[in-house]
């Protein structure tokens, strides 16, 4: 059975996410030991099967999710782990595959994080929080909320390894059932 490499690519962000997730959950800390190196092997791994041409376009699907997940970062949105677990990903998916693995990881977070306050019975709150949140954001900046923040322990948080997990997981199915 011959493995394609986009099949290879998808597998590799797939387990590194599935890696990062469970720590997530467990410590809701994302190792420095585990993206770093995913990061570098997605550089090598594109660079293996697509020379110059491939490794670029690691950095730059690298580039890409890492810089999208700073700006939730910087708003006080999610943790350092989940930009270096997300910058992995898109180095191991690549840059063909990083739009898909992006917006099934939003759709999976948004669902994840609605689920989430049902079963603690805080979706009104919730609301009205992300009211509040969009308010201060939009007068504020990317400064983040001095309440409603990853920093709170007193605030639902998701841990988003989980939702990164789950858009690289779905983005290998869905490649895998086109084959």
């Amino acid at each position: 059975m011959h493995l394609s490499k986009e099949i290879v690519y998808l597998t590799a962000a797939a387990l590194v996410s599935l890696l990062g997730a469970m720590t997530d959950v467990r410590t809701r800390r994302i190792p420095n030991v585990l993206t770093g190196p995913a990061i570098l092997f997605g550089f090598l791994l594109h660079f293996y099967f697509d020379s110059w041409n491939g490794l670029f376009h690691s950095f730059l699907a690298a580039l890409i999710c890492g810089s999208i997940f700073v700006i939730f970062f910087l708003a006080g949105g999610m943790g350092a782990g989940d930009v270096k677990l997300i910058t992995a990903a898109g180095s191991l998916a690549g840059l063909m595959y990083s739009p898909s693995v992006l917006v099934l990881t939003a759709i999976a977070g948004g669902m994840m994080a609605l689920g989430f306050a049902l079963m603690r019975g805080q979706l009104k709150q919730t609301l009205l929080n992300v009211s509040a949140l969009a308010s201060h954001h939009r007068e504020e900046g990317l400064t983040p909320h001095p309440d409603l923040n990853v920093t709170n322990v007193s605030t639902l948080r998701l841990p988003y390894g989980l939702a990164i997990a789950a858009g690289c997981s779905v983005t290998l199915f869905l490649q895998g059932v086109k084959r």
